[in-house]
């Protein structure tokens, strides 16, 4: 039986960085750890390096790498998922002069990156419209708008990716905004069920001058579908990890004693290495690109890969699942999983996309 379904990739994340996730997981997810603390100390563990530094690796490093961090904690996964696809944008970017000024502070953990293209992504498959709109002004643009829902906005400092539509019919584009513009708001955290460590608010956007020195592209249609298989092929490593972990957990509360768990236990693990096989390969080999609908279909069975693990923690734990000295991580567990399905996109946005494209789900 493989082992990659059972304890997460060791060898990505060094023990330091997961004895402390294993530690404060709880903390992280009801909002009792300081938020400011996460990007720290991924970074002070080298994990945002991964697939980017010299050495480091590629962007398969980069997805194992969240799903080692999720094995422990979602909230921590989430935040890295936001700073790590916001740096694949800046490596993506044309612009050479942004990249070499935000670069250092982003691996660092000096400053957070949040990628605010939820409703880009949407918009790409004509699920809504922009959020965001754009009037020229003579060294860039005024912009207006809201997103609603944005993670890793680190209070201390944060730089977030967001498509904005203009006002004819030029094609939009995608800024990076710094937190301190003026006229840009930060709502209060919100209130979410877990994952409340993860620095997730709303932005307002008043009057908001910005120049074109933050362009990241000037083509939303051109860049989107170039950064989208890392953006949901990063966004996997979250179900990933919680798959693994829920699994590793089964395994334990089973014993090796056979029967028909093991049996439904042993099927899972094959069919969720398949599945981080095949993500892999297509993000290496660049298939993604030409044929997003097969990266959609790999979220889909990895949310549903997740569901079925911590069903499968739960029978194989029985009841003392439901004794709190017992059952408290299992709990985080599948609130966790309750919101793999509704990461934008969502389950229900892909199923509309692929039907849109007379596609198999």
């Amino acid at each position: 039986m493989s082992s990659t379904g059972f304890k997460e990739n060791s060898s990505v994340v060094e023990p330091t960085l997961r004895l402390w996730l294993e530690n404060h997981a709880q903390s992280l997810d009801n909002g009792d750890c300081d938020p400011e603390t996460v990007v720290h100390k991924l970074a002070a563990a080298g994990v945002l390096k991964i697939g980017v530094a010299p050495g480091q690796g590629d962007i398969t490093d980069a997805v194992e790498a969240v799903a080692s961090v999720a094995y422990h904690s979602l909230a921590a996964a989430f935040v890295l998922w936001g700073q790590r696809a916001f740096i694949e944008y800046l490596l993506q970017s044309p612009n050479d002069a942004l990249r070499e000024r935000l670069l250092s502070e982003l691996l660092s953990g000096r400053l957070a990156g949040a990628t605010g293209l939820s409703n880009a992504m949407k918009y790409l498959s004509g699920i809504e419209s922009l959020q965001l709109q754009a009037q020229a002004t003579s060294d860039g643009w005024q912009l207006d708008g809201q997103l609603q829902w944005v993670t890793n906005l680190r209070k201390s400092g944060y730089v977030v990716a967001a498509a904005v539509a203009r006002p004819s019919d030029a094609p939009p584009f995608i800024m990076a905004l710094p937190g301190e513009l003026a006229g840009l708001q930060r709502s209060d955290d919100l209130q979410l069920m877990g994952l409340q460590s993860s620095n997730t608010a709303a932005l307002t956007l008043s009057g908001v001058r910005v120049g074109r020195e933050w362009l990241l592209h000037d083509d939303a249609r051109v860049f989107l579908p170039t950064v989208r298989p890392a953006f949901l092929g990063l966004q996997c490593g979250l179900s990933i990890g919680l798959a693994r972990r829920a699994l590793a957990q089964a395994r334990q509360h089973l014993h090796g004693a056979g029967g028909v768990l093991e049996h439904v236990l042993r099927q899972q693990v094959k069919a969720l290495d398949d599945l981080v096989a095949r993500l892999k390969q297509g993000l290496l080999g660049g298939q993604f690109l030409q044929q997003p609908g097969a990266v959609f279909r790999l979220r889909i069975g990895m949310a549903e890969s997740v569901s079925s693990a911590v069903q499968l923690e739960l029978q194989a734990s029985g009841g003392k699942a439901f004794l709190s000295h017992h059952g408290d991580a299992f709990a985080r567990r599948w609130r966790e999983s309750a919101f793999i399905p509704i990461v934008t996109p969502s389950l229900v946005q892909l199923r509309a996309e692929l039907a849109r494209q007379g596609q198999a789900q």
